[in-house]
């Protein structure tokens, strides 16, 4: 579906239920939560936001399902928020899935002597940049007296005071960088947005792509399956424990030090 054909439909689907982002939206996470949402009455609307959609993703489409192409440049998310804003959708969740650990040309440093400032940037610009930029233009988006949850994924390893092991320096950094900032943008919310809650995301070590090659180090027992992990996420926002402008959380809702 178009922005503008989105936009012609506003008022029935303002009628008809709330809306639901999710970004980043062909993660495998990302996908288990789709599905889930799919079937949650209350929406009217799924709008998966990613760089690209694959022919499987395609072939997959649901009814409240509305896609949106981005490269995360500020221009695009600018684009986009705009256009929600002028859609007026009723957004009562948020999640931002967007994250990097490795790929081809980049690996979690070992030691002080792997760390390249090119690493470094581009971890951070996936990691926390990105996230941030979204959290900026929503802000003129989400409606000041309407709740609505912002999840965040994040990690454990992003926990300072956590941190008994060392090594990771870019993708720790980078997800202590993003709870900084979502900390700080949580404040700034409170004073005009109250019914905003922040919700910092560590979903454990999940099958997918990103943990892949430090599967061997995970006992069975703790290795995730997407499906597990977009359940145990949509319990916790369900269950009411948000009583706060931004809470860290694991995915069985324990409180993660920040």
């Amino acid at each position: 579906m178009s922005p503008g054909q989105m936009s012609e439909n506003s008022e029935s689907k303002k009628q008809a239920g709330q809306v639901a982002i999710v970004i980043g939206a062909t993660s495998r996470i990302a996908v288990s939560l789709i599905e889930r949402l799919t079937d949650d009455a209350g929406l009217s609307k799924i709008i998966a936001i990613s760089r690209q959609f694959s022919d499987k993703a395609e072939s997959g489409l649901n009814h409240k399902l509305c896609r949106f192409q981005s490269d995360y440049s500020e221009e695009s998310i600018s684009k986009i928020c705009e256009q929600l804003r002028s859609d007026k959708a009723e957004i009562s969740r948020v999640f931002i899935c967007n994250g990097i650990l490795h790929d081809a040309q980049l690996q979690p440093e070992k030691r002080i002597e792997d760390i390249k400032a090119e690493n470094l940037h581009k971890v951070f610009e996936v990691n926390a940049v990105i996230p941030m930029l979204w959290i900026k233009h929503l802000k003129d988006v989400l409606a000041k007296e309407q709740g609505c949850v912002v999840t965040v994924f994040s990690a454990r390893i992003g926990s300072i005071e956590d941190n008994r092991r060392g090594g990771w320096y870019s993708y720790r950094a980078s997800k202590s960088a993003l709870n900084m900032l979502l900390k700080t943008a949580a404040i700034e919310y409170e004073r005009t947005h109250k019914a905003t809650k922040f919700l910092i995301f560590h979903p454990g070590t999940t099958d997918t792509p990103l943990s892949k090659p430090f599967q061997k180090y995970v006992s069975q027992n703790k290795l995730f399956e997407p499906e597990f992990v977009a359940e145990q996420l949509l319990a916790l926002i369900a269950a009411g424990r948000l009583d706060k402008s931004i809470q860290f959380l694991a995915w069985d809702g324990a409180d993660i030090p920040w």
